[in-house]
């Protein structure tokens, strides 16, 4: 198989989803994984060969669907702002943002396939959507608002996040989190704003439904 670059990320995409609305999310289409599964696995085990790394951009993460609906039903929270949608993946809450009226939404993801996913979905949603592929842990361009959906599953990335949301908290920016619950969401210094049940694909979770917090980082 030929390597697979971001370059050619656009036929891979189009060829491996369709283009459907998350459950939580019916006013947004994005181009999602059918057989989640199937790609998933496919994909982890051709890693090495194709250069793909796990296609998070290609499903709908409870987390994400969540902070998407808080979005689309608090619109003020990003109305007329500046805002980063951080480890952004198929761009679900970057479109909500930029749906709900945001000033600029930029979607940052250190995966670059994620760049092509992002514009696609966008396109799909008529809406424009800035994309950042470094590294923007620690890094500060002036956001009123911050987003992250779905962010602590992993105990050193929680470590590095942490400070930079605080830091950014005390400067004066807005940081809501959306989480169904993973291991390492802190167990201080939140507070909760919606709940939600959230249909996810059983092949990638534990269960069916997840219930799924939106909190601001206090």
């Amino acid at each position: 198989m030929t390597a697979l670059t971001p370059n050619s990320a656009k036929n891979f995409i189009l060829d491996n989803t369709a283009l459907m609305a998350p459950p939580h999310v019916p006013e947004i289409l994005l181009h999602l994984a059918d057989e989640a599964h199937d790609l998933w696995e496919r994909t982890e085990d051709e890693l090495a060969e194709i250069g793909l790394p796990p296609p998070f951009w290609a499903f709908a993460w409870a987390g994400g669907q969540g902070l998407a609906r808080y979005i689309l039903d608090n619109p003020s929270a990003v109305r007329g702002k500046r805002v980063l949608d951080f480890a952004s993946g198929s761009g679900l809450v970057a479109v909500a943002a930029a749906k709900a009226g945001a000033a600029e939404v930029i979607a940052a993801d250190i995966d670059p396939f994620c760049a092509t996913a992002i514009r696609l979905n966008a396109e799909a949603n008529g809406v424009g959507i800035e994309f950042f592929g470094s590294d923007s842990i620690g890094t500060d361009a002036g956001w009123d608002v911050v987003l992250a959906g779905d962010v602590f599953y992993d105990q050193s990335f929680a470590d590095r996040l942490m400070p930079w949301f605080a830091t950014l908290k005390t400067r004066g920016a807005d940081i809501l989190l959306g989480d169904p619950g993973r291991s390492y969401l802190p167990k201080t210094g939140l507070e909760p704003l919606a709940v939600y049940e959230v249909a996810v694909t059983r092949a990638l979770e534990d269960s069916l439904v997840k219930r799924t917090t939106v909190w601001r980082f206090a």
